[in-house]
């Protein structure tokens, strides 16, 4: 079983997108072929191990459970039938294939002495990350869009939003992840050489690119909501855009510590527990917040 260790930034990058367990290696000498890569363990010793098989099973059921629970609800409820909560539920839907595309392994590798994955059990399992990663970037930009709509043009928000705008805005998310997790052998390809112009331009494009755009809609509603006369005005508005607002802070704050952390602040401890956090926490949290803050979902739960 090959084991090779990684040695450039760009390599950094894949061992973390990996699940973060993986240390893979883009090697440079073409003549070798990688059939297998091996797991790097979270823990040498046994007893953590099964803890944190323990901890993270029970994220992984909370995860699965609570973002199931919101996709029914709402695709069920007639009165859920609006642009927020479309929206909301293929957040949802996404978080669930976010979380499985890599989890399951990561809990195999926990308790299992085969600790190791296929070539192409990994590009399998990129593919999948890729898609539900990207296309979950662009989905909290059409998120920001909608609230933006909301608050900013009241009066033509129902028309400018209306369902068919939705579908398309839905359908162009998952797109973009499906165009870029194909595209992804090509140029993410983890045993290639990757040019780092080629990787600045797919993370600009597919990453920055929607965060720029939740960025200037928000900077358009809080100026919307700062010339209104009525404290109780704000305050509304500002409570529509909390819950979508904190997700966004979780998705990117944890990728961009994971990611954009200074070289010498790696350690392979440190980058495990983020990559855990922006994986399976993330995910958990996610229903926990909509919840919480959603009196209309609260009023179902106690149906």
């Amino acid at each position: 079983m090959l084991n090779p260790g990684p040695t450039t930034e760009t390599e950094k990058y894949f061992e973390n997108m990996l699940s973060m367990t993986f240390n893979c290696s883009l090697w440079q000498d073409n003549s070798m072929s990688v059939k297998r890569f091996a797991f790097a363990r979270f823990s040498e010793v046994t007893e953590q191990c099964f803890l944190l098989f323990t901890l993270i099973l029970l994220m992984f059921l909370a995860s699965l459970t609570g973002n199931a629970l919101i996709t029914t609800a709402i695709w069920t409820n007639p009165v859920l039938h609006t642009p927020m909560y479309f929206f909301l539920a293929n957040l949802s839907l996404l978080e669930i294939g976010y979380t499985c595309s890599v989890t399951p392994k990561m809990l195999q590798n926990l308790v299992s002495e085969a600790r190791g994955i296929s070539r192409e059990g990994c590009a399998t399992q990129m593919f999948f990350f890729a898609f539900f990663g990207i296309s979950e970037c662009c989905l909290l930009a059409a998120m920001a869009f909608d609230r933006y709509m909301a608050i900013c043009s009241p009066l033509h928000y129902a028309t400018r939003m209306s369902r068919g705008v939705c579908v398309h805005l839905a359908m162009v998310s998952w797109g973009v992840g499906c165009m870029v997790a194909w595209a992804r052998p090509t140029i993410f390809s983890p045993w290639t050489s990757v040019a780092p112009a080629a990787v600045f331009v797919a993370a600009t494009l597919c990453i920055s690119s929607p965060f720029l755009l939740i960025i200037a809609s928000y900077g358009r509603i809080l100026a919307a909501v700062l010339s209104m006369p009525s404290p109780e005005g704000r305050r509304k508005a500002l409570s529509t855009c909390s819950s979508h607002l904190l997700v966004v802070t979780l998705f990117y704050g944890s990728a961009s510590v994971t990611y954009l952390r200074p070289k010498a602040s790696h350690s392979p401890g440190i980058d495990k527990l983020l990559a855990l956090s922006y994986t399976v926490v993330t995910s958990m949290l996610n229903p926990i917040i909509y919840s919480l803050r959603n009196k209309e979902k609260k009023v179902l739960a106690h149906r």
